[in-house]
Order: C-alpha cells, then sequence, then structure tokens
C-alpha cells in the first residue's frame, strides 16, 4: 500500500494522481501498486509539483515497516538516524527553499 499527500499543487496533478490513485481526502491519495509503478507515479509528483509540496509513503519489509520520500518546501524534513528514517520539525522561518 502507498499513501501520497499533495498541498498547495496544480490541479492537472490532483488529476493525474486521481487516475491511479482513490482520494480520500482533500489531497490525500491511496492505492495498491507495484515498485516500478509507485516510482513512475512519484516521478510524476515530483515534475508537476510546482510551488507546492508533497510526500509519498508506502509498506516496505524494514523495521519501521514503511519509507517515505518528500518533495517540495516544508517544515517537516526527513533525516536518517543510523539507518531509521524520522522526521525533523524545523522551526518557523526556515522551511527549505525546495527539498527533494
Amino acid at each position: 500500500m502507498m499513501v501520497v499527500v499533495v498541498e498547495n499543487v496544480p490541479p492537472r496533478l490532483r488529476g493525474r494522481l486521481a487516475v491511479w490513485l482513490l482520494e480520500v481526502r482533500a489531497g490525500v491519495y491511496v492505492g495498491t501498486y507495484s515498485r516500478r509503478t509507485r516510482e513512475m507515479i512519484w516521478a510524476e509528483v515530483t515534475q508537476a509539483i510546482g510551488e507546492g509540496s508533497g510526500v509519498i509513503a508506502w509498506a516496505t519489509p524494514t523495521d519501521a515497516g514503511f519509507s517515505f520520500e518528500t518533495c517540495g518546501p516544508n517544515r517537516r524534513v526527513p533525516v536518517d538516524l543510523d539507518g531509521f528514517r524520522l522526521v525533523e520539525f524545523l522551526p518557523a522561518g526556515e522551511v527549505p527553499s525546495r527539498e527533494r
């Protein structure tokens, strides 16, 4: 299973995501696809994200049981701590310009 969450993105991208995934809330898409299809969907998101931001999370056989990637500016920045992915929350005003 995978989940894609987008904020402040062009309507064209939201429509494109709705072709592949079920939109359960505004900007929240879920589905079950292979790794190859997931990577293709995420490539489309990163190319069409514009000034928005997005995150994708999917099930993996890791200690956490999932993995994730982000794109676009956001105060929540993924960090790696000894192979375990966590999220660092930056103070207000310290938003990276284009975190990928």
